[in-house]
């Protein structure tokens, strides 16, 4: 059950969502969503501003992603009513020899997941962590098909927010003060993150004087991907320059690896469920066990109420908990339910209805805790995704692709109502996918009501943490189904999943993004409200 803290049981928080004709895109960070929307004023399609999102997104929270992210997008065409998929998921590079990566006999991985621990750490932390980046062939791939405003003008407000670098203030230094330890071991991460090399830089929490990360090599980096397209990144200057840095540092990603590297556009895996559609990507993704627990609560649950409740919860948590058994034995992630979320979603909607559901990761928080000099680019630890001991799904190898959470959904209810969701937070993220996705088809919610509804999360392990605002009949429920315990839905760190999404209801628009995130924000075309 919930254990003694110091914080107030009074206090409520809360975001308004607001309907609008125009475009919306919801983002972890303002900064990113603003970026975005200025692009939906400007007449950009949905997919124009999510390629503007997504870059500026690597600079404004740079310890979730970047130009060296992987994950998967999904869209929806509204003039043809159909839905397509995009995976930009990581590899690993082709010269990687799992016998670099010795177990050490020292127990488990102190990191996101359990695996047998690693000598040195070398598929958690520093260059050998490193695994081919997909999001920026992810965005080229959206844009020569959808795009409708030229790359540059969607690259070049990135490289504008990194020639003013971050605005460091009280939630970026506690996010950079909680991995300070890991930023200090590379010396171009340390001078990127930390003062002096130790302690996180911060702004003066007294007066008002503004500090600013120095991201001026970023920037040159997207000014040049701006100016010379995504090839740049994967076989020109920006290719060579980040291979040369990685491999000094001791990795083994080639110039070969990111010539070979395409992103794939992919058929999406359409969920049926109660007469509405979910749309996600495939594969190697959270989708297809968000498939097993929807099939698991459509045969075993109907719904007799107009609001979740008791019964409702208690079928969340079996659903789940059925869904991720077959996940474990099958697929082999392991991923540790406490782990702190260090991903990032955002989705969009253009005043014609057109969307798009988009998550992006380095995998943990800060990624390898490594950057290259030369590009200014915090580095993926994508390797980690694989389990380290041989034989096993998923099991450590070169040029394979990378077991992922992530979950963008699209969906359309029954009424014809459309959202576009999804969330960072590990394996966190798939029972917050399910969950927001029945508040809307099983119980009518509108996006404000869906995300300021309180969820439960069961990630794989047999124990149900819920959210302290459930009634007390919905927690004496879930306490008699499986080991429950009550926890906040805090500020930081994240307990549940940290979702944004967006809503087209007939032709107005809406979005919303986690409660508790200080930073997320929905941000409305200015032209259209």
């Amino acid at each position: 059950m919930h254990s003694p803290d110091n914080f107030s049981n009074t206090q409520k928080v809360a975001k308004v969502v607001i309907q609008t004709s125009g475009g919306v895109v919801a983002s972890q960070n303002k900064r990113a969503a603003q970026v975005g929307a200025a692009v939906l004023e400007q007449g950009g399609d949905a997919v124009d501003a999510a390629i503007a999102t997504s870059f500026a997104l690597g600079v404004v929270e740079p310890w979730m992603s970047g130009l060296a992210a992987g994950g998967c997008m999904v869209l929806w065409r509204a003039q043809e009513q159909k839905a397509y998929a995009i995976d930009f998921g990581m590899r690993s590079p082709r010269a990687l020899d799992p016998k670099n990566y010795p177990l050490s006999g020292n127990g488990k991985s102190s990191d996101l997941f359990p695996w047998a621990h690693v000598l040195g750490d070398r598929n958690v932390q520093g260059a050998t962590a490193v695994a081919v980046p997909g999001v920026v062939s992810g965005m080229d791939l959206a844009h020569q098909r959808f795009g409708t405003k030229p790359w540059q003008a969607l690259v070049e407000p990135a490289a504008q927010l990194a020639q003013e670098g971050l605005l460091v203030d009280w939630y970026s230094t506690l996010i950079t003060a909680s991995n300070a330890s890991a930023l200090a071991a590379d010396v171009d991460a340390a001078k990127l993150f930390l003062d002096e090399g130790k302690w996180p830089i911060s702004g003066s929490w007294a007066a008002h004087t503004e500090r600013h990360l120095n991201q001026q090599v970023l920037a040159q980096t997207l000014q040049e991907i701006a100016s010379n397209g995504a090839q740049s990144f994967y076989q020109g200057k920006v290719a060579h320059a980040l291979v040369q840095d990685i491999q000094s540092k001791g990795g083994c990603l080639s110039l070969e690896d990111l010539e070979h590297y395409r992103a794939q556009w992919v058929e999406p895996l359409s969920i049926a469920y109660r007469g509405a559609n979910i749309y996600g990507v495939p594969g190697l993704t959270g989708t297809p066990t968000l498939a097993k627990a929807l099939s698991l609560l459509e045969q075993e649950y109907v719904p007799s109420s107009t609001k979740p409740d008791a019964k409702t919860y208690t079928h969340y948590a079996k659903a789940l908990h059925e869904a991720f058994a077959a996940r474990l034995e099958s697929m082999g992630d392991h991923e540790s339910p406490q782990a702190p979320g260090s991903t990032t979603h955002f989705s969009v909607v253009d005043r014609h209805g057109n969307m798009c559901s988009v998550t992006q990761t380095l995998l943990s928080i800060f990624g390898s805790r490594v950057v290259s000099p030369s590009t200014g680019i915090l580095l993926n630890n994508g390797i980690m995704w694989f389990d380290p001991e041989p034989g096993n799904p998923n099991s450590l190898g070169p040029n394979k692709r990378c077991l992922a959470n992530y979950c963008p959904v699209i969906g359309r209810t029954k009424q014809d109502e459309l959202f576009a969701i999804g969330a960072s937070g590990g394996r966190k993220i798939l029972g917050a996918v399910m969950q927001l996705s029945s508040f809307m088809i099983d119980f009518d919610c509108d996006l404000e009501q869906a995300f300021h509804q309180p969820r439960i999360d069961l990630s794989g392990a047999d124990k149900i943490v819920a959210d302290h605002h459930l009634d007390e009949e919905i927690i004496k429920a879930l306490s008699a189904q499986m080991t429950t315990s009550i926890a906040r839905r805090n500020i930081f760190p994240y307990l549940f999943a940290c979702p944004a999404g967006v809503m087209r209801t007939k032709n107005l628009n809406s979005g919303c993004t986690e409660v508790m995130s200080p930073w997320g924000d929905a941000v409305l075309e200015q032209a259209a409200v």
